[in-house]
């Protein structure tokens, strides 16, 4: 494989976007030798649900679009990030038993650190942020599977 691998998508802030932005990682990951149907596949699935979902609801429409880049380095590292240009930092809000959302940073921070690898809050330079997590590539060995003839 080669040294570093990335891709991009610029989506538009819009629920339907979330979804879009799921099967892009999920397929350009699988593009790259991670199967779809592993653990941390579903893990990634889950971590980019939460990022691409607090870009469309927590900007309040002021930022009409978000980016998710995927970047492979040396197949040790894999980064994903999601850009948008809402100006304002996510923050910590306090977990009341009846509320329905406010804990995707902190499901996003605790998959992350599960699987070994690192959660960052960055400001673009155009005013915006980048929310990205870091975690090591393993792609699963899945064993190889040969059938084992019966003798009569």
């Amino acid at each position: 494989m080669a040294d570093h691998l990335e891709a991009s998508v610029t989506l538009p802030s819009d629920p339907a976007s979330v979804s879009a932005a799921r099967a892009y990682v999920v397929g350009t990951l699988a593009e790259w030798g991670l199967p779809a149907d592993t653990d941390v596949s579903d893990t990634v699935r889950l971590i980019i649900s939460e990022l691409a979902t607090n870009a469309v609801q927590h900007t309040f429409g002021q930022s009409p679009t978000f980016t998710v880049d995927v970047a492979l380095d040396r197949d040790e590292h894999l980064r994903i990030g999601v850009t948008d240009s809402h100006p304002r930092f996510p923050r910590r809000l306090p977990a009341a038993v009846q509320q329905d959302n406010g804990r995707g940073l902190v499901i996003i921070r605790w998959l992350t650190a599960e699987c070994g690898g690192r959660l960052r809050i960055r400001p673009t330079r155009e005013g915006g942020k980048t929310i990205s997590i870091e975690l090591p590539w393993a792609v699963p060995v899945r064993p190889v599977t040969t059938a084992v003839q019966q003798e009569p």
